[in-house]
């Protein structure tokens, strides 16, 4: 196997193993066993666990910024149709978007520090969207919906689909 699918394929284990155990339960070695390589094979890539995490983190957000970056819609549609993409990046890729929405909890000083870029990087994203569409204090919004997502986040661990602000229209 090529060394970059290798890193791949760590990187997914990984995103399974936080996502079930969190941070401080995850140790590098269950990832290697998850990923079918040893230990020390993860730290040709990765320095140490922090590190194997923010690329995880990464991974989450540039999917995030991805879809939101191709969201289209006039002012008045563009929080509701940002809305949905968020629900189609939960639907697909639950586990990292829950990572990514739940990462400012762990306390380690480079992590947080990393995860307060992500959230400055998807909110200059969603700020640009709303821009484009002409959405009266474009900054604030974003920093609304952002606040949404938080709670849709909430309500998606606690199993509380009712509680779903974005709702798919019904097809015509």
């Amino acid at each position: 196997m090529v060394r970059a699918d290798k890193k791949t394929i760590i990187v997914e284990e990984a995103v399974k193993i936080f996502g079930e155990l969190g941070y401080y339960k995850t140790t590098t070695a269950q990832v290697a066993k998850a990923a079918g390589v040893t230990q020390p094979y993860i730290f040709h890539f990765f320095k140490n666990k922090e590190e194997l995490f923010k690329a995880v983190l990464d991974r989450a957000a540039a999917r995030i910024e991805e879809a939101f970056s191709h969201v289209e819609g006039s002012a008045d549609r563009i929080v509701k149709n940002m809305g949905h993409s968020f629900q189609a990046i939960m639907a697909a890729h639950r586990d990292e978007v829950l990572m990514v929405m739940q990462a400012y909890t762990i306390a380690e000083p480079p992590i947080r520090e990393h995860v307060k870029d992500i959230y400055r990087s998807i909110h200059r994203t969603i700020e640009a969207r709303f821009r484009e569409a002409d959405v009266h204090h474009a900054e604030e919004e974003a920093a609304k919906f952002m606040a949404t997502g938080q709670f849709l986040v909430v309500i998606e661990v606690l199993d509380m689909p009712e509680m779903y602000l974005f709702k798919r229209e019904p097809e015509k």
